[in-house]
């Protein structure tokens, strides 16, 4: 299974952004994807899940702010990042699990299986 994120770059406050995640080399319907972020210093943190069904998954930093989003028929999860804030800076990757996520599991980033390299995003004036 292969894990690439695209979409990253240098953007000012209350600019948007939409990373991509590709995810080839299984049954991308049945996996449940994370993106997750994270600050030199700082613990990762889960940003957003999506489960093979669809449901959905928020970190309350970003809630209302971030969309994430599947394309089945291309492999790729989305995250679209509207409003972003200087605290949104981070490398953020896409982490993929075989099973279900749970309302608390889909945060805790040693229960996927696969990850990515990860894309930076830069928010500053």
């Amino acid at each position: 299974v292969q894990v690439v994120e695209s979409g990253g770059g240098l953007v000012r406050p209350g600019d948007s952004l939409r990373l991509s995640c590709v995810v080839s080399g299984g049954p991308f319907d049945y996996y449940a994807i994370s993106w997750f972020r994270q600050v030199p210093g700082k613990e990762r943190e889960g940003v957003s899940g999506i489960e093979g069904a669809g449901r959905t998954y928020y970190s309350d930093s970003v809630k209302g702010r971030f969309t994430i989003s599947r394309d089945n028929a291309k492999e790729t999860v989305y995250l679209q990042m509207n409003s972003l804030k200087p605290e949104d800076t981070a490398v953020y990757s896409c982490a993929v699990s075989l099973t279900n996520l749970g309302s608390v599991t889909w945060a805790r980033h040693h229960t996927y299986k696969y990850s990515g390299q990860g894309t930076q995003v830069t928010v500053s004036s």
